[in-house]
């Protein structure tokens, strides 16, 4: 046997020389499966200058050094690139989507709540963002609702003080704007822990919304999260 069932980790054979070569790549797959981070699963082109140890998910339509490998993990080992194929339960987490992955034999899916063999399934997210506040009465933020989700709850907290002549600040969204909180606190540490008393489906993609109560926002820092459940369709 050259190598072992589940890692595909080289094996030293008997009176192999150099020895070290073929511990050495064992111990480098092992350094990069035990505990799993891809730092995207989305991008076709390998990047140009990783840093030693990176991993990525090898998406279909991959180009250059990765051609070929479409479906695999991509570690970047001394200035190229060695691959390992994944097998069905190793799980890794997406640094770029800030979720969980689970391989289910012939791709990553996200971890959720629950899922079928067909892909079906429920999962719990949180999704957070950074908003600068800018100047008037009304922010819209980047941070959206996704179409078909249900919401259990939007969080905040002051990251830099929330200036302007507004003394206090709402969390909500567009003809809601104190859904998730109001009479919030401008300075820093204020937040709002906006828990729905009845989870809200929403069905078209909808932005959260900063909003000062009593006059304007002019800055500020505001970190963001969502609290919400998604739902996957089976394949075909």
């Amino acid at each position: 046997m050259d190598e072992t069932p589940n890692l595909a980790l080289p094996l030293v054979q008997p009176s192999q020389a150099q020895k070290h070569v073929t511990v050495n790549e064992a111990l480098v797959r092992l350094d990069a499966g035990a505990q799993l981070v891809l730092a995207d699963t989305g991008i076709s082109v390998p990047p140009g200058s990783p840093d030693e140890g990176v991993c990525y998910g090898v998406p279909v339509g991959a180009t250059g050094a990765w051609q070929g490998h479409e479906g695999e993990v991509a570690v970047e080992d001394n200035g190229g690139w060695s691959f390992l194929s994944p097998r069905e339960g190793w799980r890794a987490w997406d640094r770029a989507s800030v979720r969980g992955l689970v391989h289910d034999g012939s791709g990553w899916r996200v971890e959720g709540l629950a899922t079928a063999p067909s892909g079906a399934g429920a999962r719990f997210v949180t999704q957070e963002a950074l908003h600068s506040v800018t100047a008037g009465t009304d922010n819209t933020t980047a941070l959206v609702i996704p179409a078909k989700s249900m919401v259990f709850a939007a969080s905040a907290r002051v990251t830099s003080d929330i200036t302007g002549s507004a003394p206090t600040w709402s969390l909500g969204v567009a003809g809601a704007t104190d859904r998730f909180g109001s009479g919030l606190g401008m300075g820093q540490g204020g937040f709002a822990d906006g828990i729905l008393g009845t989870p809200q489906t929403y069905y078209s993609d909808t932005a959260l919304v900063i909003s000062g109560e009593g006059g304007d926002l002019s800055g500020g820092t505001v970190r963001l999260a969502l609290h919400y459940i998604a739902f996957d369709l089976p394949d075909l």
